[in-house]
């Protein structure tokens, strides 16, 4: 997900900055990019019309998303690309069985919080539509995964 388009350019070098990927681009599926104490999915697993999914989309990919999620048991730090992305994890977890946080987490760019042994750090998307706006900078991209090294390092 996300090789060879403009929102992968950002994502892959942000990844790569921070030690997750083993190169800092993705251009096509045989690349050599590998990815390191990383995962990247998606709620979504079709390029819908006008790249809008409708809520019908979201909940007939949702059990693949809680599948992914039960298969990778030692996830210590989630984050959400856009509000979407967090919305998709928080009705994944609760499928599974999290409880659900009280209050929820509301999206805010890079304000994480802890949801049992899990850190969700909600981002900004890289769309270009963020990314040409200004809403998005990259170093703001890059401090989301600042972050997330942090946790997963111990460290403040």
């Amino acid at each position: 997900m996300f090789t060879g388009d403009r929102s992968g350019d950002w994502l892959y070098d942000a990844l790569y900055g921070y030690g997750f990927a083993s190169q800092p681009t993705s251009t096509h599926r045989a690349d050599g990019l590998r990815l390191v104490d990383a995962y990247v999915t998606a709620a979504a697993r079709c390029a819908p019309p006008q790249n809008r999914p409708t809520r019908d989309e979201f909940r007939s990919c949702q059990p693949f998303l809680v599948r992914e999620l039960e298969l990778l048991r030692s996830v210590r730090v989630v984050i959400a690309l856009g509000r979407v992305a967090l919305d998709a994890y928080l009705a994944a977890s609760a499928v599974r069985g999290a409880v659900r946080p009280v209050p929820r987490p509301s999206f805010a760019h890079a304000a994480a919080c802890a949801l049992g042994d899990v850190t969700l750090i909600p981002s900004y998307h890289p769309s270009q539509r963020n990314t040409f706006t200004g809403l998005l900078t990259r170093p703001m991209f890059h401090e989301v995964f600042a972050r997330a090294r942090r946790v997963l390092d111990g460290l403040p």
